[in-house]
Order: C-alpha cells, then sequence, then structure tokens
C-alpha cells in the first residue's frame, strides 16, 4: 500500500473542467429575439395602417413609425447573433444591454410625441 493521498495537489497547475451551458439559455436568447420582433411586426402594422388610411399628418407618422420599428428589428438581429456566439463561445457575461432598448424607446417617444404635436398643429 502507498502512503501517498489519492488526490494530490499541485502549485501552479489549473485544471480545466469543461463549462455546460444549459440549453434554456439559448432558447431564452431566441425567445427574447422573437418577443422584439413580434413588437417590430405589432409597430409596422401600426405604420402600414397609417400610411394607407391615414392624411398628410398620418403618412409622416408612419413613416417614422417605419424607421422606428426597423431599427427595431436591426437591433433585435445584431443583439440576438452577438449573445448567440458569446453563449457558443461560453463567455462569462453579461449579456444584458442597457443602452439599445433605452435608445430605442425615446425614438418611439419621439416619433408618439412629433405625432401628437402635428396632429394637434394641423
Amino acid at each position: 500500500m502507498s502512503t501517498a493521498p489519492l488526490l494530490q495537489r499541485t502549485a501552479n497547475k489549473r485544471i480545466a473542467l469543461p463549462v455546460r451551458v444549459e440549453p434554456k439559455v439559448f432558447f431564452a436568447n431566441e425567445r427574447t429575439f422573437l418577443s422584439w420582433l413580434n413588437f417590430s411586426v405589432v409597430l409596422g402594422g401600426l405604420a402600414v395602417g397609417l400610411l394607407n388610411f391615414g392624411d398628410r399628418v398620418g403618412k409622416i407618422s408612419a413613416g417614422m413609425f417605419t424607421i422606428v420599428a426597423m431599427s427595431i428589428m436591426l437591433y433585435a438581429l445584431v443583439t440576438y447573433h452577438w449573445r448567440a456566439n458569446a453563449i457558443r463561445r461560453k463567455g462569462s457575461g453579461p449579456y444584458d444591454d442597457r443602452l439599445g432598448p433605452t435608445v430605442l424607446c425615446l425614438a418611439l417617444l419621439a416619433a408618439i410625441i412629433v405625432n401628437f404635436i402635428l396632429r394637434f398643429t394641423d
């Protein structure tokens, strides 16, 4: 029998353990992407309705809402791919984005305010 301990520690050697990424992380990323796309499709539908049945102010508002909806779609796509690549590379995170949704909400708020201003001054 050996008197050496079963588990020997090394001073400078790090043991690399594989990090397992749960499938729910990928699905949560996809679910968030689809939620952003759902919102942009609803906003685009509002823009199409204003474009088809609106007057001059409605058409201006439709153009602004279309630009915001397309910006949301582009943001959702870029964020989805960024997070998917980070998850695939097993990055340590964080995966949140605080600036993007704030900018998109401010753009939507600006479009709504311009719509109201144009509507009540016309």
